[in-house]
């Protein structure tokens, strides 16, 4: 594991950052929680990859709230709008 920011799926909906934060602070300092609303998914950011790689060990399919979750490394963000579009798919209308 390189980083110290996990991703963290298949949260319950009314799972809050609060929460998640609380959860993930039993193996470390948490630098930061967010829980992205009605996409039951979130992501958590450790002070240390060593404790980001032990509750991801730790935590990884184990039961929250009634799901399993799953805890990966966070992959970095892209910034979709740089990406130029697909060819022909701004041209396209489809009142047509």
């Amino acid at each position: 594991m390189k980083g110290k920011k996990l991703y963290v799926g298949n949260l319950n909906y009314a799972c809050t950052s609060e929460q998640l934060q609380e959860l993930f602070a039993t193996y470390g300092t948490v630098e930061s929680a967010k829980v992205i609303e009605r996409k039951g998914f979130g992501f958590i950011e450790m002070s240390s990859e060593a404790e980001a790689e032990a509750a991801q060990t730790a935590l990884n399919g184990q039961d929250f709230q009634g799901r399993p979750l799953k805890i990966d490394e966070a992959r970095p963000q892209n910034n979709f709008r740089s990406r130029p579009p697909r060819d022909g798919y701004q041209s396209r209308r489809y009142d047509e």
